[in-house]
């Protein structure tokens, strides 16, 4: 009898390879979730209020603290813009980078391609494989935000989560998508590391400008970041027009992992 090949191997193999990372990561946005969220009650206080004002304007709007005093604001200051930034776009980063790059310095990539897969079906079960868990992080931050919104008093609105995890999916999947795509043209995991954060910490940088001077304001046309928050999904829900930009862009390096990977010498 002969047996049937199990679909989607290079998908399936990222995934069940990675399940303890990602279950370790999962605990650590859950954990900085747990830690901040229920200090709102407190920080919104007349302490915290009189700190706020004696800040500098630039200062908080660098920050993103312009609106921290309330729920959706300070979720947003705190996780989605600043702790849970950093940790998606490091997950996707380092699965981004190795799933090419890493792969190929291994000798990983070679053993896989010469058993008959092709290399765009490695390049899009590798990106599923990374989409499929960021979306679990999406996921699994969505039911704890919403569990702690009523006893720490935020008051968030569950389609507005729905929208700012998009943002935040679609922010950390670009990260992993150019990390994917550095690696692929170069073949390099540190080049691939480095781009991707580059872009990350970039993107995050020149937000901070245009916030602190309106004479910078078009900084926000190349930071992803702006993109995915310029118009605050926690409090007003999806923005369609800048999640349809971002989701171009992540097809756009996803795409050019794949052609990249096609036709780059691999096997010697």
């Amino acid at each position: 009898m002969i047996s049937t090949p199990k679909p989607l191997p290079v998908f399936r193999r990222a995934v069940i390879d990675s399940w303890r990372s990602t279950l370790i990561w999962t605990a650590a946005l859950a954990a900085v979730l747990l830690l901040y969220l229920p200090l709102y009650p407190s920080m919104n206080g007349a302490d915290m209020r009189s700190l706020i004002s004696s800040l500098p304007p630039e200062l908080v709007n660098a920050l993103g603290y312009e609106d921290i005093l309330s729920g959706p604001g300070y979720v947003q200051a705190t996780f989605f813009g600043l702790l849970g930034f950093v940790l998606i776009t490091a997950a996707a980063v380092s699965w981004g980078s190795t799933a090419i790059a890493g792969a190929e310095e291994s000798g990983r990539l070679e053993l896989v391609l010469s058993h008959g897969v092709g290399r765009v079906r490695y390049a899009v079960e590798s990106a599923l494989g990374i989409l499929v868990r960021l979306l679990w992080f999406a996921v699994a931050t969505a039911v704890v935000v919403l569990a702690l919104s009523g006893p720490s008093e935020l008051g968030l609105d569950a389609a507005n989560v729905a929208a700012v995890e998009a943002a935040w999916l679609g922010l950390g999947y670009l990260s992993g998508s150019i990390a994917m795509a550095a690696g692929a043209l170069t073949g390099r995991r540190t080049v691939a590391l480095g781009t991707a954060a580059g872009v990350a910490a970039a993107g995050y940088v020149m937000n901070a400008l245009a916030n602190q001077n309106s004479d910078l304001d078009w900084l926000r046309n190349f930071s992803p970041y702006s993109g995915a928050y310029r118009n605050d999904p926690l409090a007003d829900g999806f923005d369609l027009p800048g999640l349809g930009l971002l989701a171009a862009a992540c097809i756009l390096f996803t795409g050019l992992a794949v052609w990249a990977l096609n036709r780059r010498d691999i096997l010697g």
